[in-house]
């Protein structure tokens, strides 16, 4: 295979809000951070135990503009992009690096009602996991114990 391939899928939760760099000839970058988690069950303890990775997340233009304005903490995203090096000069003289995703497309898997929902339930805690829209198709689409009624419909 001659091709090279740098794809990331993510589901999580923002760890804070979007912050936006606006930019001379009007485009712009948002920056907010992913926590995605691992959970599993130690075998010689039986405890539970659940590990947290956190991601720097990158939308630019109009993409940037509809993060802003629709996401806060909390809410539960699905991103898709490429994952991006980048390294500065820190302002002690150091060289600093970053993994960065930069989006190329997004779902948002948290309502804007059921994130002012859990924040007005919860004002410390992050919102709580929803059912994705794909776990709700399958839970639906699932057979039902009773015989469908026939309809007339044409398809």
């Amino acid at each position: 295979m001659s091709g090279t391939l740098n794809k990331v899928m993510l589901i999580g939760h923002l760890g804070d809000a979007v912050k936006m760099h606006y930019f001379e000839g009007g485009n712009c970058i948002g920056r907010f951070p992913i926590a995605t988690n691992e959970s599993y069950t130690n075998k010689q303890t039986g405890e539970r135990v659940t590990n947290t990775d956190w991601h720097n997340v990158v939308v630019r233009n109009k993409a940037a503009e509809i993060c802003e304005k629709y996401l806060s903490k909390g809410d539960k995203i699905y991103v898709e992009g490429r994952l991006k090096n980048r390294q500065w000069q820190a302002e002690d003289g150091t060289t600093r690096y970053a993994t960065e995703v930069h989006v190329q497309d997004f779902t948002f898997l948290s309502t804007k009602q059921e994130s002012m929902t859990n924040a007005q339930n919860n004002p410390a805690q992050p919102a709580q996991q929803q059912q994705s829209p794909q776990q709700n198709a399958t839970t639906q689409n699932t057979a039902p114990s009773e015989p469908e009624q026939e309809d007339d419909l044409p398809f």
